[in-house]
């Protein structure tokens, strides 16, 4: 492993340290806000690394930065008949919520003048606040990064090419026979630009006396120009050259068309050079963020469906899909892969880790907002339950309802931690047996 590769790693390392420590601030803020009593902030899970004690908050570092919480105390309300000044404590991290189960551990003695500042005493807007404070801050840096990217690198997905020639193809093969016959050039006919002298790094110039300033106009033309020969003008090394190639009718992909779709068109056989991507406005960037909401949702809800995949890569041999999720060790590597791949710019490079990093942000978001504890999720649908339940008493003039009680889906709580931490373990030995490879 190079430098570079490690650099990388270490950098992802750091992006996600503080996209943990940013999630919890966006629970840490509002809790405060609210007057909610906060004992401890914490960034990792198991011993404590470093912590100091800022008025009623502890807050840390502990020595696996896989995760973070936010201690507060009265996330559930005393069991019926209780004792409302000992109330059961969690936490939003993931490990700690499913540590305590609020119906069996010791409860935590409120201090004088605690008793209005515990979580579950909170109007259910202010719960809903608090607990979605944590995706929204990862929603809000996802967007910051990405916008980033869009409006100063480009967007990734609107490529422009220069009217720059980066490949030759040696022959022509129709699109239905490519995938068969590969490389292999025999018995097809060689293609035109080939046959007519054009090498990569020539520039076109002219085709049938039009000035080409763009690799669009460049395709148009050959399009318009049909079978036979095409006049043009290339430089190469500073000097023009007039040409003619005798262009052939080919069967290429359809770009209009749906995946496998052909069309019969005039064929050259040159490949454009990537000059740049297009830039986003902050109107674009928006629009944009729309589908990079909806894509990483999508991907989401086929987790499970890719857990069998990941399963066949790591104990079957099987080749592992770039489309299959990653644990926190693979989003590493794929760090390191980026920093140390020689086919990018630096650039392309920082672009791509940042974009990198907005994915992984927008991935935690969406994924805490699953409604199942010990998620956010699980806390905010409790919140918006308990709205309903005020509602309803409010309309037909019923006595106020208690604070919805979430411990009492603490069993479906564990299923879920089991579930989640044999997925984390999965995906962690497949990541070091099989990994994905995203630059091949």
């Amino acid at each position: 492993m190079d430098l570079l590769a490690v650099l990388g790693i270490l950098l992802f390392a750091v992006g996600l340290i503080i996209s943990i420590a940013l999630h919890e601030i966006g629970h840490l803020v509002p809790a405060k806000l609210f007057g909610v009593k906060v004992s401890q902030y914490m960034i990792g899970f198991g011993r404590t690394v470093w912590s100091r004690k800022r008025g009623e908050t502890e807050y840390g570092v502990k020595a696996i930065p896989l995760g973070g919480f936010v201690r507060m105390i009265g996330m559930f309300p005393p069991e019926p008949g209780g004792d409302a000044t000992h109330l059961r404590q969690s936490s939003t991290g993931l490990f700690q919520t499913m540590a305590r189960d609020a119906r069996t551990a010791s409860r935590e003695e409120i201090g004088p003048g605690d008793e209005d500042r515990v979580f579950y005493r909170k109007a259910w807007w202010k719960k809903l606040i608090i607990m979605l404070g944590g995706p929204a801050m990862n929603i809000v840096l996802a967007i910051v990064l990405a916008g980033g990217v869009l409006m100063t690198f480009g967007n990734p997905d609107k490529p422009v090419f220069a009217p720059v020639v980066s490949l030759v193809n040696k022959c022509v093969i129709p699109a239905s026979e490519a995938a068969q016959a590969g490389d292999d050039c025999t018995g097809y006919p060689a293609a035109p630009a080939a046959a007519a002298g054009i090498l990569p790094g020539d520039r076109v110039l002219e085709i049938e006396g039009k000035p080409m300033h763009t690799w669009t106009e460049v395709s148009d033309a050959i399009q318009d120009a049909g079978p036979g020969p095409m006049p043009m003008v290339i430089e190469r090394d500073g000097q023009r050259m007039d040409l003619a190639p005798n262009l052939e009718l080919a069967e290429r992909p359809d770009p209009n068309g749906p995946e496998g779709a052909t069309i019969e068109t005039s064929f050259l056989g040159i490949a454009p050079t990537l000059d740049h991507f297009q830039q986003e406005s902050v109107g674009g960037t928006l629009a944009w963020t729309g589908g990079f909401i909806s894509n990483t949702a999508e991907a989401m809800s086929r987790i499970p469906q890719r857990m069998v995949d990941v399963w066949d890569a790591a104990f079957g041999g099987g080749e592992r899909s770039p489309e299959t999720p990653v644990s926190i060790v693979g989003a590493g590597r794929i760090g390191g892969e980026i920093a140390s791949a020689d086919g990018l710019t630096a650039a392309q490079r920082v672009a791509t880790f940042v974009m990198m990093l907005a994915s992984f942000n927008m991935a935690i978001a969406i994924f805490n907002l699953v409604p199942l504890l010990p998620l956010d999720g699980g806390h905010a649908a409790g919140a918006i339950w308990e709205a309903i339940k005020r509602a309803f008493a409010k309309v037909f003039r019923r006595p106020e309802p208690q604070p919805v009680d979430v411990a009492k889906a603490l069993p479906l709580a564990y299923g879920v931690a089991v579930v989640l931490i044999g997925m984390s373990a999965l995906l962690i030995y497949a990541d070091l047996v099989n990994p994905v490879r995203l630059l091949g």
